[in-house]
């Protein structure tokens, strides 16, 4: 199995100004990598954009706060310590971007003690629902949720985090119904690994199952409550498959799913959207329904400057767009910022994949 610490990338990145994978081509001037996109926003460090449009017809993304605390980087993500969100907003791709008062603060959590990753928002009768991973008073990743009258907070959030949850990535989908999904997980960090038989396993293992011929850690799927503060079910497996309709394997390191999920609907067709991590694809399987199972057909963006990718895919206004992250601003992986580019279908449904370099 390919690893890559995240010690060993941070390194690489400082050093040279280099992709995290060699995979990615990139036109390297005397001044660095020439990037694709720009940052959209550059007074504050954002990473893991949630992109979305609500009633009133402005983009929101609801980011992660990158911050530099100091911790030494390692393969479970330490130095991501991140301890607050901020709403980034505008009223179209390419304009002015508003970066809104802090939406909310660790602080003001009471069963959060540290590291607040990738969030996600939904809308639904006049509320608006903030859902954000942190660890508990025990180290463990939970789900919590805060609510808020405004799109940009500030959110308040509920006593306990949602019973039953746990990991990270929280992705909130509403299907064409209005019923809405979690999808969540991610390994080695998000701890996905140590709840294999439904009970945390604080001696699990730090990365995987570390059977590579062996179907690979799949993320979860819960049907969420009228209320949206809480699951209607049991989280379950999201099964996805290769194209012979088998179940991906632990080892297939460039298709098995690391963290990141992210869900949406075209036409009839629900993608189902990922990260590889270690190897630092952003990918995409197809199904026919919101549970799946769901069928690999292909990478959406090659691997970007800096060791995490992460992102959401949006209609707007007819356009479909990729948010991402990478380390253009401070080329240190901890210390991301977020980007928009357009995001090309194919007539068959297929996604063309982006080079996140010129």
């Amino acid at each position: 199995m390919v690893r890559k610490s995240f010690l060993a990338i941070g390194s690489a990145i400082i050093a040279f100004g280099a992709v995290a994978c060699s995979q990615a081509a990139t036109v390297e001037t005397e001044a660095g990598p020439q990037f694709r996109d720009e940052p959209l926003v550059s007074e504050i460090y954002t990473a893991d954009p949630s992109t979305h449009v609500w009633e009133d017809g402005r983009i929101y993304i609801y980011a992660s706060h990158d911050v530099e605390s100091g911790i030494p980087e390692d393969d479970l993500g330490s130095h991501f310590n991140m301890r607050d969100y901020q709403v980034l907003s505008m009223d179209r791709v390419g304009g002015p971007v508003t970066v809104h008062p802090v939406a909310l603060d660790i602080a003001d959590v009471p069963w959060a003690g540290r590291q607040m990753w990738a969030p996600d928002a939904a809308y639904k009768d006049g509320t608006y629902y903030l859902y954000f991973p942190a660890k508990d008073k025990e180290d463990i990743f939970r789900i919590g949720v805060a609510t808020s009258s405004s799109p940009v907070g500030p959110f308040t959030a509920q006593p306990q985090p949602i019973q039953g949850s746990y990991s990270m990535d929280p992705n909130v989908f509403r299907d064409s119904d209005g019923t809405h999904y979690m999808y969540f997980g991610g390994i080695w960090g998000g701890q996905l690994q140590r709840w294999q038989n439904g009970v945390y396993d604080p001696n699990g293992t730090v990365d995987d199952l570390r059977q590579p011929d062996q179907p690979a850690i799949m993320p979860r799927i819960a049907r969420m409550a009228n209320n949206m503060l809480e699951f209607a079910e049991t989280p379950r497996e999201v099964m996805l498959l290769d194209e012979q309709g088998n179940p991906i394997l632990g080892g297939d390191n460039e298709r098995r799913f690391f963290e990141g999920a992210w869900v949406f609907k075209r036409g009839d067709t629900y993608y189902f959207t990922y990260s590889t991590g270690d190897t630092h694809f952003v990918v995409y399987a197809t199904g026919t329904s919101p549970y799946g199972p769901f069928t690999y057909r292909g990478r959406v963006l090659e691997p970007v400057q800096g060791w995490t990718s992460h992102h959401s895919i949006t209609e707007i206004n007819g356009q479909w767009y990729l948010s991402y992250h990478d380390t253009q601003l401070s080329g240190q992986t901890h210390l991301r910022n977020v980007k928009m580019t357009p995001l090309t279908f194919n007539e068959d449904g297929t996604i063309q994949p982006i080079n996140p370099f010129k």
